[in-house]
């Protein structure tokens, strides 16, 4: 609350001060949208909206996952019962790697450095590159001394729509377009320099995009590592469970299959001496 008390008082004294030195010395000032300008050019909307497509992908691959990790808990809170203390925390050891790997892939595409930065920043940065140039013509041929950006943190108490300058920056952007032969070394000059910020943009970006790259397939190999050796290690477990399982099956059928014999003979005794008493007691 104090830093924007502030910033009101400092836009107060700026409008104060730039009042009185255009009284006395004929300031011209000037503003922009550039919100406004982005919204009117065909490139950038059309290159926006194909972003856009790329971001709705994106958040429907995570919510799927997301969905996937939900079950996998799901399930085992439902089979909790049935399982050893090893393969739940084997279970969970997944779920826990699963979450890893969705923050991972969030991160690489709506994170600060991630792709949806890298590539609006991509696709704002020709159109603002084109604005300057069409700026610094429109105020040396105007002789504006000042021109300001109205959508950016600058508060713009009041602005009169005859200092906003947008509708001609549009105009030169919409003739730099379609143009196709510059009529002047000068403009000749400016677009090479624009195009040489471009490339090395581009390449800055590249080589980012690159580094990224790499060092995302190195932690999916360490993954795909540490993955194998649980696998392995599991299968060791289970099959170890198995053999231990069979083993107790084994001693139980026998121990059975011990008590069944015991109680056969002991049958077969109780029978064999009926009949022996049953004669003793004619013959008497």
């Amino acid at each position: 609350m104090k830093t924007k008390v502030l910033l009101l008082l400092a836009t107060f004294g700026w409008l104060s001060l730039t009042q009185s030195l255009n009284a006395q010395k004929g300031i011209r000032i000037g503003y922009i949208d550039m919100d406004y300008i982005l919204e009117n050019v065909a490139d950038y909307n059309e290159a926006s909206s194909d972003l856009e497509t790329k971001v709705q992908k994106w958040k429907v691959e995570i919510e799927a996952e997301l969905k996937n990790v939900e079950e996998m808990r799901k399930d085992l809170n439902n089979e909790r019962v049935l399982l050893t203390k090893e393969l739940i925390e084997e279970r969970e050891e997944d779920i826990f790697f699963k979450e890893k790997e969705i923050l991972e892939y969030q991160q690489k595409r709506f994170g600060p450095n991630g792709d949806l930065f890298i590539q609006k920043k991509r696709l704002v940065q020709p159109v603002q590159d084109q604005v300057f140039v069409a700026i610094q013509e429109i105020a040396k041929n105007k002789k504006y001394d000042f021109v300001f950006d109205k959508s950016s943190d600058l508060v713009m108490l009041y602005s009169a729509d005859r200092y906003d300058i947008s509708d001609q920056v549009l105009l030169r952007l919409n003739r730099a377009s379609k143009r196709k032969q510059l009529n002047t070394k000068k403009e000749k000059k400016n677009l090479e320099r624009a195009e040489e910020r471009n490339v090395e943009q581009e390449k800055e970006v590249s080589d980012r995009e690159r580094a990224i790259k790499q060092k995302q397939s190195q932690r999916e190999e360490l993954l795909a590592k540490r993955k194998a050796e649980r696998d392995s290690l599991r299968a060791a477990k289970k099959k170890e469970f198995e053999a231990r399982r069979a083993q107790l099956l084994e001693l139980q059928k026998r121990k059975k299959d011990s008590i069944n014999a015991l109680k056969n003979e002991k049958n077969k005794l109780k029978e064999d001496e009926a009949p022996s008493g049953s004669e003793d007691g004619g013959n008497e």
